[in-house]
């Protein structure tokens, strides 16, 4: 009998931190700017949602391109109906892997660099997609940061030549996620 609670005492160790290993937000904040010499349009979205596996290194966003939030309503409109097509293609997603998972420590606070490869979609078009970021370790949560930039012309995104100089070729594209663990029901 004291063996058989030794095991299970052993497997309740080894299987729980297994199982506590997902992490969700549904309150990313992702911001793109676009910025030439003629303007800068900036936009937010604070809805995106992404899951994160801390123990096999995959990570996934969707964000909704009509919660993009921009300064004027003219500039939402256009960027719905015209560039992204909203109604069309009405998410962007990201599913990717941390390349050098061996190097955060999840269960220790601190702030990690993380690399991740995988593939974006936007537009309804995919294509491969490799950035660095950050992930901090806080009370409990991962706090997530990453910069990268997309070119317009490989997601089939067409600018028309009236409003050329006023819109950038390549948008810088921020993530800004705070993650908690997932509990199970």
């Amino acid at each position: 009998m004291k063996k058989c609670l030794s095991i299970l005492a052993l497997a309740i160790v080894f299987v729980l931190p297994l199982q506590a290993q997902k992490y969700r937000t549904n309150t990313a904040n992702i911001w793109f700017v676009s910025l030439t010499s003629m303007e800068k349009i900036e936009a937010h979205n604070n809805q995106g949602t992404s899951l994160l596996d801390t123990q096999t290194g995959q990570v996934v966003f969707q964000v909704l391109m009509k919660g993009f939030q921009f300064e004027k309503a003219l500039m939402q409109e256009h960027f719905n109906e015209k560039y992204v097509e909203s109604d069309k293609f009405p998410k962007a997603t990201f599913q990717g892997t941390i390349t050098n998972l061996s190097e955060i420590k999840f269960s220790q606070a601190g702030t990690y660099k993380a690399r991740v490869t995988g593939k974006m979609n936007l537009h309804g078009v995919t294509k491969p997609l490799s950035t660095e970021g950050t992930i901090e370790v806080r009370d409990g949560k991962l706090i997530v940061k990453a910069k990268f930039t997309v070119a317009l012309a490989d997601y089939s995104i067409i600018v028309p030549v009236l409003v050329r100089e006023s819109i950038a070729n390549t948008i810088d594209i921020n993530v800004d996620a705070t993650y908690d663990l997932m509990t199970t029901p």
